[in-house]
């Protein structure tokens, strides 16, 4: 029986999941549960999955606590793939715990990098690299280095440190190379794509472009004023001015950057702004007092100057003016951006990870679905959202964190 075990546990290792089934798939001890589900996760057969491990969980006896704690590192990381966010991380953090303390110093790893990846989906960036320094930078067997080298680059991507993203991705294809599991080299190429694929666009005097990833780092670090509609802010290298929640005033904002140096009539902006068709004099009258409060905002990088036909934009210290725009102009796409990955998400990971609430997500989700842009499967709490990836959208990676966060 040992034999059949070890061998089985070994074919899961070379990402075989076939033929650790082969060996096991009759058995219903306790280690054999567990292999089994950790096959059935390898397979995509999430549900399976977690059922039977979860049953391995039970079978193993209250002594058998390193095989439990293994089961609940194994179940947290369907978790992840499935994109439960709401799954007790604290349930995690403790069978590490479990696992550091009686030697298992490979699963503790393996653990410890669920828990960064987690963090990382999030937006939740000094947590994971927190997780990542207890980890320690001591050499790791292949595969568990390109998930280590994977979660670094993700940091760095949403750093907006190319330079750092792309040694770790190139780390992360030597070690796949040597594990030589394929969903691995898969997971460090679509990073990698992350990096040349049109992360945004650049719209100035008019016209616009894409840029890359290191092309908005570049960017980040000049002396042009910015309008980023990212993150619903103006900045100019380290001052940056949040106009998060004021959707008037950023509407205004960008408005003025477009159109920067020519200036922008009074009735275009308040058809921004205010989306007003027919204006009369309670617009103008808001327009002015809105147009006051941009200026008094703005102050510390710009002006707003009357001219005869309406307003233009005078920025202070620098010659350049540009707006940051996403690749595509989408009402929900921060929503496709999550979902453009591939993976089924539900309504309340999507919220989570977006820093908003999941009624909002929902309402977001029907209006695409309305117009076929995502698709749902499954009922209640196991319904998962998903789409076909949307050319020209970043991926999840490039979302939750401020670009300028060093």
């Amino acid at each position: 029986m040992e034999s059949l075990i070890n061998a089985a546990a070994r074919a899961l290792a070379a990402g075989d999941p076939l033929g650790a089934l082969n060996r096991v798939a009759l058995r219903n001890d306790a280690p054999s549960l567990a292999l089994r589900g950790i096959a059935m996760a390898q397979l995509g057969d999430l549900a399976k999955a977690k059922t039977l491990l979860r049953s391995a969980a039970r079978a193993f006896g209250p002594r058998e606590a390193v095989a439990r704690a293994r089961c609940v590192v194994a179940e947290a990381e369907i978790a992840l793939v499935s994109r439960d966010l709401g799954w007790p991380a604290k349930m995690l953090a403790a069978a590490r715990t479990t696992l550091e303390k009686h030697g298992d110093v490979a699963n503790a790893t393996h653990a410890g990098h669920i828990e960064a990846r987690r963090l990382l989906l999030v937006g939740r960036l000094d947590e994971a690299e927190r997780i990542l320094a207890e980890l320690g930078t001591s050499p790791l067997p292949p595969a568990p280095q390109v998930v280590r080298e994977l979660v670094v680059a993700g940091i760095a991507i949403r750093r907006l440190r190319t330079k750092d993203a792309r040694a770790a991705l190139g780390r992360a294809a030597r070690a796949a190379s040597l594990a030589g599991i394929p969903g691995l080299t898969a997971e460090v190429e679509n990073a990698n794509r992350v990096l040349d694929t049109p992360a945004a666009r650049l719209i100035t005097h008019g016209d616009e472009r894409p840029l890359l990833l290191e092309q908005v780092e570049e960017l980040a670090a000049s002396d042009a004023l910015v309008v980023d509609t990212f993150h619903h802010s103006v900045r100019r290298r380290g001052t940056i001015v949040s106009l998060g929640t004021r959707p008037v005033l950023f509407a205004l904002a960008r408005a003025l950057a477009q159109a920067w140096p020519a200036d922008v009539s009074r009735e275009a902006l308040m058809a921004s702004a205010f989306g007003a068709r027919h204006v009369d004099d309670s617009h103008r009258a808001r327009l002015r007092v809105e147009i006051g409060r941009l200026r008094a905002k703005l102050k510390p990088l710009a002006d707003v100057a009357a001219t005869k036909q309406g307003f233009a934009l005078t920025p202070r210290k620098t010659r350049q003016v540009m707006v940051l725009a996403r690749p595509v102009e989408e009402k929900h796409a921060a929503v496709l951006a999550f979902l453009s990955e591939g993976e089924p998400w539900s309504s309340s990971a999507l919220a989570l990870a977006l820093g908003t609430s999941a009624r909002t997500v929902q309402r977001a989700l029907d209006e695409l679905a309305r117009s076929n842009k995502v698709q749902s499967f499954g009922h209640g709490r196991a319904r998962r959202w998903m789409t076909p990836p949307v050319p020209g959208f970043p991926t999840g990676l490039l979302l939750p964190g401020p670009l300028l966060k060093t």
